[in-house]
């Protein structure tokens, strides 16, 4: 679901899938905002201010009402 919406939010917001376990940059980021739980999507507006965080498994219309927010 989340390479579906990369592609067609492509061009529109930027869309990181990272993973925690086994990427140093990826760790400190998820430290940075705090995150505890796997999966956790942060967004983060155009000024880097946190928009909203979705915790646990989520719906592709609650992602997609995510990603619309900070078009």
């Amino acid at each position: 679901m989340v390479d579906r919406l990369t592609d067609e939010y492509e061009g529109v917001v930027e869309i990181r899938a990272m993973n925690v376990e086994n990427d140093a940059e990826a760790a400190r980021l998820a430290a940075d905002f705090r995150v505890q739980y796997v999966p956790t999507f942060v967004f983060v507006g155009a000024d880097g201010a946190t928009v909203e965080t979705l915790v646990g498994a989520v719906d592709e219309e609650d992602l997609r009402d995510a990603l619309d927010a900070i078009k």
